[in-house]
């Protein structure tokens, strides 16, 4: 079997960003709603799809805002987005999928926790998690665990990592620490672009085995005095920045893999709330009612 581990946030951003805005009879917006359904009942219609959880961030801060002032909050979100995030997990529940809000924690922190647990359970095959967000490549090993961007119909394995980003999973975190994340709030490290990044890591792999003197590097890039000096100034700044963009594997979910078997739609559900947003059309397309 595959376990499919959905990215809820992101998919709603996807669904608000990319269908046209909708309200219901009082006025509330709906369309991301409308979206977000579709997009998982297209998921569910396809093959080997039968292990599936999806995890939104409940509250936009987490344990990271605590670490750094700098870390992404809810500021700036548009309100009729923002309106949609609690809506969107109700409405995912009624199709019958596991969901996972996050408040201490963060989505991705749940999605990562997933693939770590049931990755070696056995019958399974592959966990796919379903997200472009380039944290998750921190959790991809080999073919077992890979990243689906879904709406380029590509998947990103071990080898993909390398290709994409020119170092392994494992370094993952340090490179986002060294290169930064304005999606998350993580400045990086002055001087360190993608590629020399990429230079530097694929040889030591962690930001602590980066040597703080430039003459003894193994491996030449351009301006490496520049960026010893950068990162000897500010390497704690470096090693909290790895922290931040370290998934944790440790959320407390309380699903075991049987949970997250989809066994349908309760129709007594997901019909009303179809119908309160506009969308019973989508009804149609429901592979199959729960039986119970």
């Amino acid at each position: 079997m595959k376990v499919h581990l959905v990215d809820g946030t992101y998919e709603l951003f996807r669904a608000f960003y990319g269908v046209p805005p909708a309200h219901d009879a009082q006025g509330r917006p709906v369309g991301a709603l409308r979206g977000i359904l579709s997009t998982l009942i297209a998921l569910l219609r396809e093959p080997g799809v039968t292990h599936v959880a999806c995890a939104f961030d409940h509250v936009i801060e987490s344990f990271r805002n605590q670490l750094f002032a700098g870390y992404k909050t809810g500021d700036g979100i548009e309100p009729d987005l923002l309106a949609q995030f609690h809506p969107a997990e109700r409405a995912v529940a009624a199709l019958g999928v596991v969901v996972w809000p996050m408040v201490e924690f963060e989505a991705d922190d749940a999605l990562a926790t997933g693939a770590a647990r049931f990755r070696d359970a056995p019958g399974v095959e592959q966990v796919v998690i379903c997200s472009p967000d380039k944290d998750f490549s921190q959790c991809v090993i080999g073919q077992q665990v890979i990243c689906r961007d879904r709406r380029r119909a590509s998947d990103r394995d071990e080898a993909g990592v390398v290709a994409r980003f020119g170092v392994p999973p494992g370094s993952i975190p340090d490179w986002l620490a060294l290169v930064g994340d304005s999606a998350d709030g993580i400045p990086g490290i002055p001087g360190f672009g993608e590629k020399a990044a990429a230079a530097v890591l694929a040889r030591y792999l962690h930001i602590e085995a980066i040597p703080d003197d430039p003459a003894t590097w193994s491996v030449e890039v351009r301006g490496k005095e520049r960026l010893a000096m950068s990162l000897r100034g500010r390497r704690e700044d470096a090693m909290l920045y790895r922290q931040l963009a370290t998934l944790r594997t440790d959320v407390p979910l309380a699903e075991r893999l049987a949970d997250l078997e989809w066994r349908g739609a309760p129709r007594d559900e997901l019909e009303p709330l179809l119908a309160s947003i506009g969308a019973l059309e989508l009804a149609d397309r429901v592979p199959r009612w729960r039986a119970d």
